[in-house]
């Protein structure tokens, strides 16, 4: 994948939690120089099985072809609401990175507490894989899996899209828009 390329296009998605019943998604198209040429919404269920569904339903809505990457800020998201990366990759045939941002022990223990006797749950947790450590030049760190790229190219990607802190500029948009619809939702109800 050649990232440094301008017309190369990334479309990330972020959440904002609201902590009711249904949770924001927003997707923004962002090229690799930064330029913003689209954007998608979608709500998941809290503790829900749906934000797979809701993601390839946003990216599907979007009717692009020219989408190179796809990035999620977080795998596990809308309380253990787990996104399945490996479908996301193969329907799509689009590169796929998830990323987060703090060193965790895992969440095997908190999704069978919460969700006891749920093996579907903790199956698609555990096919998630294991996260890379991705040193960046601003001085952070964040944390990646990536599915149809190498780790290479991951950690490439990851440094390539991250220009201040440790949130890339595709995911730090997408995570404006997602809290910026929560919102506004909040204050019409």
């Amino acid at each position: 994948m050649q990232l440094q390329k301008p017309g190369i296009r990334i479309l990330g998605i972020a959440e904002s939690y609201s902590g009711r019943t249904c949770s924001n998604l927003a997707g923004v198209v962002m090229r690799s120089d930064l330029h913003v040429d689209g954007f998608a919404f979608g709500k998941i269920t809290v503790g829900g099985t749906d934000a797979t569904n809701e993601i390839l339903n946003m990216i599907s809505g979007l009717d692009r072809k020219d989408i190179n990457l796809i990035m999620l800020s977080g795998c596990v998201i809308a309380w253990y609401n787990v996104v399945e990366l490996q479908i996301i990759n193969h329907t799509t045939r689009i590169p796929v990175i998830c990323v987060s941002y703090e060193e965790s022990e895992g969440l095997h223990e908190k999704i069978e507490h919460n969700f006891p006797g749920d093996s579907d749950r903790i199956n698609r947790y555990e096919a998630l894989g294991e996260r890379i450590q991705v040193p960046l030049s601003t001085g952070y760190s964040l944390f990646a899996r990536g599915w149809g790229l190498t780790e290479k190219e991951t950690i490439r990607a990851c440094r390539l899209l991250t220009h201040h802190g440790k949130i890339p500029e595709p995911l730090r948009v997408a995570r404006i828009a997602a809290r910026s619809m929560m919102q506004y939702t909040q204050a019409r109800n």
